[in-house]
């Protein structure tokens, strides 16, 4: 449990600086592995240092619209219909609803009402109130009975109203969504996806900005993904419904209305890979969620001061992956994680040691990560900022990192 504790924000005093110093945590050592898919295999081991390379100065490679999901995609494109971030929830859940009678939501307010976020309006209505079921304010009682739901054949998906809700749910969570395969010896599979908002929002008090990640990140047999895009929404919501794995989806209330154009055919995207968002040479930028576009902003700014750098989208929270961040790190040989998540026992701090046990010999700078202060939200909006990553922080960082 030392590792749940660790992400719980300190009563200390905050400074409004970022410090630039590499995190350190370090796991264990494993022994080396090798991943394989079909875009080729990697060895991930510590092996020679490479020497950076000169690398040319490519302004051309700015992503001016940070909501664009691909280096060669934006959402100018011409084919495909537009949608909001929790409409594309929604159609992507619509649809699976439609196709597959085993799937079922469960949650406060997910039935007439349509959802806090209106990302289950009018399910209710089509599919009845058997499969968008009302429950009364009892997270820990509705997860537990979607994971029951889960072992005898369904593939319930449960909202928490927000995320910190669903702290009233852990035990559940831990002890019996993410173990009961395992426990079972196989006899049960947890088709289950936890979702709901979560993250820093605007005023919203310490107890209703939580980011559970880390929270979650140490449980065995739980998958964790964060959408960004309308397009990787709805393409996770769906992976997330047909895996035989629990999955939490992580969603930011600050980007449910985002908007971009997602293709009108069918598709479903990887539980387990990384999005490449903007390619470069000089440095590679890691991040997830809102602060995607906390990073595309101070892009803008480091393309125009000459720098080139290369930015994730790393979306798979749990597993990571390490295939793209392996081979960009081999590209760039630096590395900058920004994170909403709290610094202490955060998924930077996972990242870190993930990135320096198995490319160590591969970087010429110490990683850096930048993320939310160690405090409660604060609910004074200035306040508030001072605890988030911001922008400017980010230029700042990325200057000391490529001197």
């Amino acid at each position: 449990m030392a590792t749940l504790f660790q992400g719980v924000g300190a009563v200390t005093p905050f400074s409004a600086s970022s410090s630039l110093d590499s995190n350190k945590l370090l796991l264990p050592s494993r022994k080396s592995l090798s991943i394989s898919d079909s875009r080729g295999s990697i060895f991930v081991y510590r092996s020679d240092a490479l020497n950076l390379k000169a690398a040319t100065r490519k302004q051309d490679l700015l992503i001016p619209n940070a909501v664009a999901t691909k280096g060669e995609t934006s959402t100018s494109a011409k084919s495909g219909h537009e949608l909001l971030l929790f409409e594309a929830l929604h159609e992507g859940l619509e649809e699976e609803m439609e196709r597959d009678p085993r799937v079922c939501v469960m949650g406060e307010d997910v039935g007439h009402y349509g959802g806090s976020y209106k990302v289950t309006k009018g399910l209710a209505e089509k599919y009845g109130d058997l499969r968008v079921l009302d429950t009364p304010i009892a997270e820990n009682s509705f997860t537990g009975m979607g994971i029951g739901a889960a072992m005898t054949g369904l593939r319930p998906i449960v909202e928490g109203m927000n995320m910190g809700f669903l702290l009233l749910a852990f035990n559940q969570i831990s002890n019996n969504c993410g173990m009961l395969h395992y426990t079972s010896g196989g006899q049960f599979t947890i088709p289950i996806v936890i979702r709901g908002p979560g993250g820093v929002g605007r005023q919203l008090g310490a107890e209703h900005s939580q980011r559970l990640e880390s929270y979650f990140q140490s449980i065995p047999g739980i998958q964790m993904v964060a959408c960004s895009t309308p397009y990787n929404a709805k393409g996770l919501m769906k992976a997330a419904i047909r895996s035989e794995n629990p999955v939490i989806l992580f969603e930011h209330v600050l980007l449910y209305n985002l908007k971009e154009r997602i293709p009108d055919e069918e598709y479903v995207l990887s539980l387990e890979e990384a999005e490449m968002v903007r390619p470069g040479e000089h440095i590679t930028i890691l991040t997830y969620s809102r602060m995607r576009y906390h990073v595309m902003q101070a892009a803008k700014t480091l393309v125009n001061k000459g720098y080139d750098p290369e930015v994730i989208d790393i979306r798979s929270l749990k597993p990571f992956d390490l295939y793209t961040i392996g081979c960009s790190v081999k590209k760039t040989h630096r590395v900058l994680i920004v994170e909403e998540c709290m610094r202490t026992g955060g998924i930077g701090a996972s990242l870190t040691a993930a990135i320096t046990e198995n490319f160590h010999d591969y970087l010429d700078a110490p990683i850096v990560c930048l993320s939310s202060q160690d405090v409660p939200t604060p609910y004074a909006g200035t306040l508030e900022e001072w605890t988030v990553v911001q922008p400017a922080q980010i230029v700042s960082a990325v200057e000391q990192l490529c001197q």
